[in-house]
């Protein structure tokens, strides 16, 4: 049996820079992993993939993407399907968070550890991105820009030590309307230069000044504005929607001030977290 560790990812940017032929969107996005994580089992079973989830509200057979990862393995690799999966979630679904690329991401760390299969970090990728754009970064992890799809991966510098508060919203969001309503809306396009400048020189100030997230602009999500007052309230230097939302993070120098913000927030949502930006992605333990 092989254990993998799912990192959840913020996006501290992303721009919608169009519409591909293929349908997809090529996007520029600033993204980071953070240690609120799920926890993915893999092992042999008699022939076949069967998977197991500790939330019973998502499905359990292929429609799961982290089924659909298994699947994709299998087909890459011409391995004979034969994988048992047990994916127990602590990073909330539709929530901006990419906890289901998560789970795939891991799906393939461990059947590529299981199976000995000996695949680079690049050939995971490319497997990944068959079943979900943010599964690459997923594999990958750490702080990176991506471009296009999400399969073109550049490293930056690591995001300095700090603490991010992560509140969600009871109501989930879609991220294929998210994208329906990016498509129909006119946006305005932040400064993507300047981003990608404040990344290369690693400088954390001008990351948080610069940071960005389109959807904004297109989501409605009415609890936004009193979560970002609780973390500006509470000394936050940058505070935003992460990917389609409706999850909002507030980055912290002040491990004091981020655990007062969780206290605040806890007062009103179920889902808020005390995390660390990590400098990696689905890994097996």
């Amino acid at each position: 049996m092989i254990n993998v560790t799912a990192p959840a990812k913020i996006n501290l940017f992303l721009d919608i820079l169009g519409r591909l032929e293929n349908g997809f969107h090529s996007l520029f996005m600033v993204m980071q992993t953070v240690d609120l994580c799920d926890e993915i089992t893999v092992d042999k079973g008699n022939g076949g993939i069967s998977l197991t989830c500790s939330d019973e509200r998502l499905p359990q057979d292929e429609r799961n993407i982290a089924y659909k990862a298994a699947s994709a393995f299998f087909k890459a690799t011409g391995i004979e399907p034969n994988a048992v999966i047990t994916v127990t979630k602590k990073i909330p679904f539709e929530a901006g968070l990419a906890g289901g690329s998560a789970d795939a991401a891991a799906v393939i760390v461990g059947l590529n550890k299981l199976y000995g299969t000996e695949l680079s970090t690049q050939a995971m990728c490319e497997i990944g991105l068959t079943v979900g754009s943010d599964v690459p970064f997923c594999i990958k992890g750490g702080t990176c820009i991506a471009q296009n799809r999400g399969e073109v991966l550049s490293e930056v510098k690591p995001l300095k030590e700090c603490f991010i508060v992560i509140a969600k919203p009871e109501k989930g969001v879609s991220t294929a309307q998210a994208f329906a309503a990016a498509d129909s809306t006119h946006i305005y396009h932040p400064d993507n230069l300047r981003m990608l400048d404040a990344c290369s020189r690693g400088d954390f100030n001008a990351i948080c000044k610069h940071a960005s997230n389109v959807f904004e602009q297109v989501i409605e999500v009415v609890e936004r504005i009193e979560i970002k007052d609780v973390m500006r309230s509470c000394g936050a230097l940058l505070y935003q929607m992460s990917g389609s939302g409706p999850s909002v993070f507030g980055i912290f120098d002040s491990k004091e001030e981020a655990e007062k913000c969780v206290r605040e927030l806890k007062k009103s949502y179920k889902d808020v977290f005390l995390t660390s930006p990590v400098n990696y992605g689905a890994k097996t333990i």
